[in-house]
């Protein structure tokens, strides 16, 4: 058996997240059955870099599965795009030692969350990019977002359905940028606790509405209690756009790249909250 590592892009809309669940719509559900169509098996098993709640988009999931069918790397992009729903597509194909795991050797992941700030919603971004109707304060923002980067007991941000055996993570970077009426928002961390990002961007929201001071941030995390805080935002806008795996060669866009080469226009060049990448 060998392994296969894969980069996929998806559509988050319509789909009740990455993982499988009895008679749900996820995402593993179809790439495993387009795997089996494709390698004519009758079961085929997939890990991921990260499990995406319902309606939250990839623009590179990494998944690995084990096989003993020999295909090119073109083959396996190109076959299995033929078979998959419009809303998923693989980006590229590789072989990988069988030591690796997508999930347990990814060092840091990256989610971009895009959000509109304008008086009236966009029917056309409806389920791409999340959306507030106020002028957002981004220097506030920048200001709360400083205080939440580095090592710290993240209970205040995540859910009351987090299996995660300990609430303590590592914000390597949480950077904002705005890019006219919409501001891209980057988080990168070595592991994200269930919602974590949607509560932050709760958080940082209510912030750059004025709503709270910036410091509000920091007292959540001293408080560690999750009513606190504000409530879960949508997920809309919020993008897997990389996970780090530096022992391995995988042929991944940066995550920046990435927001460029599937949303055009946005970029997340520069920012000032958290070291740079």
């Amino acid at each position: 058996m060998g392994r296969i590592a894969l980069g996929l892009s998806y559509d988050g809309r319509g789909w009740q997240g990455w993982q499988t669940q009895p008679g749900g719509r996820t995402l593993q559900d179809a790439l495993e059955s387009a795997l089996r169509r494709f390698l004519a098996a009758p079961a085929v098993a997939t890990v991921c870099a990260g499990r995406t709640d319902a309606g939250v988009h990839a623009l590179q999931q990494v998944v690995h599965l084990d096989t003993g069918a020999v295909r090119r790397d073109e083959s396996w992009v190109r076959g299995l795009n033929a078979l998959l729903p419009d809303a998923v597509a693989v980006q590229w194909a590789c072989a990988v030692p069988g030591s690796f795991h997508a999930r347990f050797d990814a060092r840091a992941r990256t989610y971009f969350y895009v959000l509109r700030s304008a008086p009236v919603r966009s029917p056309i971004l409806h389920g791409r990019v999340g959306w507030v109707h106020d002028r957002l304060d981004d220097g506030a923002m920048r200001a709360a977002a400083a205080l939440l980067v580095g090592e710290h007991d993240f209970s205040a941000f995540r859910s009351s359905e987090c299996q995660a055996a300990s609430p303590v993570r590592t914000l390597q970077a949480l950077e904002i940028v705005r890019n006219g009426d919409f501001l891209v928002f980057e988080f990168r961390a070595n592991a994200f606790l269930h919602h974590m990002v949607r509560n932050l961007m709760g958080v940082l929201v209510m912030v750059g509405r004025g709503r709270r001071p910036p410091e509000w941030a920091a007292e959540l995390l001293r408080a560690r209690d999750r009513r606190r805080a504000a409530p879960t935002f949508m997920p809309d806008g919020l993008y897997l756009a990389h996970a780090d795996y530096p022992d391995a060669d995988l042929p991944q866009r940066t995550a920046r790249e990435a927001l460029r080469h599937h949303l055009g226009g946005l970029d997340a060049s520069s920012g000032t909250a958290g070291p740079q990448p």
